[in-house]
């Protein structure tokens, strides 16, 4: 995988996403705000091709076609690599980071950097910008200051000091009053083949939550859908939440394809994996 691959049709993505700015906009932070909004709207989280057993390849042409020509999702890596290319190619800085899993997490043990996250570099700061986190997926870039409470149309956030050398930062969601942690990062550079690595073992390692398990999520003007093997919840901002239990291949089906907004594959597999989940 090239680093410097930026090799992205604009024209294909902006229409994939709904942006409906100049053909080549300034790499500027209101350009990074409405492209970082409009990208999870419309691109969702998703791991089909782990869940029937494809490999998920990050190659710059690979990502964009399913991404964007088929109009599937995928997970962080394919989200955030997609993501760096396109503010690469307009002119943004952007550094590659990895980081520790910690949303969902009761265990006290460090988990593996499993996560990718990108910053951005503007005269105005330094911004964390991520687009692939699933449910909890940013609809915004968040300045790179902790203790502030920082609103975006997704509800609140903030990064706190986990102290280290380097530095390293744990953002937190507030969800139902209470900060929540999301995950932990530091600012220890990544590589493209650190991706690769750890993208072989999300995809791979038996006990991977993402190889028997089915993940989904895609974020819409004020709502965050979610589908976790068979629980589809919609939280709305003003409204609250909603959860239900989808028992069929068909309802988990015309969930994937409508609330989730997802192209399904063209596999024979994708029956029997459906019908396997917990």
């Amino acid at each position: 995988m090239n680093a410097h691959d930026t090799s992205i049709d604009l024209a294909a993505y902006f229409e994939r996403i709904g942006f409906s700015g100049p053909a080549r906009p300034a790499p500027t932070l209101d350009t990074l705000r409405a492209l970082h909004l409009l990208h999870p709207q419309s691109i969702p989280f998703e791991n089909l091709d782990v869940l029937i057993g494809r490999p998920v390849r990050l190659d710059i042409q690979s990502i964009q076609g399913k991404l964007v020509a088929n109009q599937r999702g995928g997970y962080c890596y394919e989200h955030n690599l997609l993501f760096r290319s396109v503010l690469q190619t307009l002119g943004f800085r952007v550094r590659s980071f990895a980081a520790r899993v910690l949303w969902g997490r009761d265990a006290a043990d460090m988990p593996p950097r499993t996560h990718m996250l990108l910053l951005t570099d503007l005269d105005e700061g330094t911004f964390v910008t991520d687009v692939g986190f699933g449910g909890m997926t940013l609809s915004a870039p968040l300045a790179l200051q902790t203790g502030l409470e920082q609103i975006t149309p997704h509800g609140a956030f903030r990064l706190d000091d986990a102290g280290g050398e380097p530095p390293a930062f744990i953002l937190q969601a507030l969800v139902n009053g209470a900060w929540t942690s999301v995950y932990r990062f530091d600012l220890d550079p990544q590589y493209d083949a650190d991706y690769e690595m750890a993208n072989h073992f999300v995809s791979t390692y038996p006990q991977s939550i993402f190889l028997h398990n089915l993940l989904a999520a895609r974020l819409a003007p004020g709502k965050r859908f979610a589908l976790f093997n068979r629980r589809f919840s919609a939280h709305d901002e003003r409204e609250g939440s909603d959860h239900r239990e989808l028992r069929s291949v068909a309802d988990l089906r015309r969930a994937l394809e409508n609330e989730l907004g997802i192209r399904l594959p063209d596999s024979t597999g994708l029956d029997a994996a459906l019908t396997r989940l917990p």
